[in-house]
């Protein structure tokens, strides 16, 4: 046994949670699975998020209950008692709120609870019930595609920061942001949602496309699992990022081997947050790669993932430009043809 790897310190701080490792194991049905906590726990996953609790579902089922409801007025109580109570019938909020108490009994990593939506409203509350239900943290999910010509980005932002600020006073519990990347002036907008009480971000949400059956010519969804080149946009606004807030910074999409999490946390993350890699491989997939991580470290003689977070960050580096538009340029002349080599 190499002595080192005995004293390497993987721990770090994210959402200001003491993690035994950098990497969490993101929202996906992995984290979703119950059967599936203790194999994430015991692969060295510092901690779990659960999938996210949609808007859409705590308004869609509010809506159903409202027209059952308006039903039931307009019948008379004899035809009435042809419909069954159902006392046993449990809220799709209600079993998600059950997840959270059975995870945070079952494990002793962080439990982060995420919520999915994208306009103000009474749904938010259930940010509370969650913390309630035992959340360490929760991870407010801004997924959204806006098609409407006539919001403009300043008022998308706005309602962003509104829902934010929504959640923010409901909890006392840390808050982190999850975000797409198409903001014109992302930075910007991180700094305002820092200003807004946001304990982090999580960068970057990863938007799913549609596509067209050539059959049918109808509009389907298509689930494609990411790629690790996917990685190089969050660890490009990482690096960015960093030194700019002082909130914590995860990166997410494209987590799939120990170098990916290993360039995320030296751009300047705080944890490296995987789903697909996961779901493909299995949660013994992180025994990989820390084990990965930790071999790096000890050939090059670090002795913490502390130590060497942010090292490469914009602020940090030699080369600052290659973060800013200089590295499109850079990128381009790069390019050697095949005929060439």
């Amino acid at each position: 046994m190499n002595l080192m790897n005995d004293v390497l310190d993987m721990s770090t701080t994210y959402l200001g949670l003491e993690l035994s490792s950098p990497i969490v194991a993101s929202a996906s049905p992995v984290t979703g699975d119950p059967r599936m906590w203790d194999r994430l726990q015991q692969a060295g996953a510092g901690a779990i998020v659960l999938p996210s609790l949609f808007e859409e579902q705590i308004e869609h089922e509010a809506a159903a209950f409202d027209r059952a409801a308006d039903l039931a007025m307009d019948i008379s109580g004899e035809s009435s008692s042809f419909f069954p109570d159902a006392p046993g019938a449990i809220s799709i909020a209600d079993r998600h709120l059950r997840l959270v108490e059975r995870a945070r009994a079952s494990l002793d990593i962080p439990v982060i609870a995420s919520i999915n939506g994208v306009t103000p409203g009474g749904w938010v509350q259930y940010a509370r019930h969650l913390v309630d239900a035992g959340a360490h943290a929760i991870e407010l999910n801004l997924y959204d595609v806006v098609v409407d010509p006539r919001s403009s980005a300043a008022d998308v932002e706005l309602r962003y920061l509104e829902v934010v600020d929504e959640v923010r006073a409901e909890i006392a519990v840390p808050l982190a942001v999850k975000l797409g990347p198409w903001f014109t002036s992302l930075a910007h907008f991180a700094c305002e949602l820092e200003q807004a009480g946001v304990d982090g971000l999580v960068l970057f949400n990863r938007l799913y496309q549609p596509d067209i059956d050539l059959d049918t010519l109808a509009v389907v969804p298509r689930l494609q699992l990411s790629s690790s080149v996917e990685a190089r946009l969050p660890l490009h606004w990482i690096g960015i990022l960093s030194g700019v807030v002082d909130c914590s910074l995860a990166g997410t999409t494209g987590v799939h081997e120990g170098a990916d999490a290993l360039k995320l946390l030296l751009a300047g993350a705080d944890v490296a947050m995987t789903a697909s890699a996961v779901l493909r491989h299995g949660p013994e997939r992180i025994i990989a790669m820390l084990g990965w991580m930790r071999n790096w470290m000890i050939e090059r003689n670090y002795t913490s993932v502390r130590q060497l977070c942010g090292s490469v960050s914009r602020e940090n580096t030699a080369h600052p430009e290659a973060y800013e538009r200089a590295n499109y340029y850079q990128t381009l002349q790069s390019w050697v043809p095949t005929s060439a080599r």
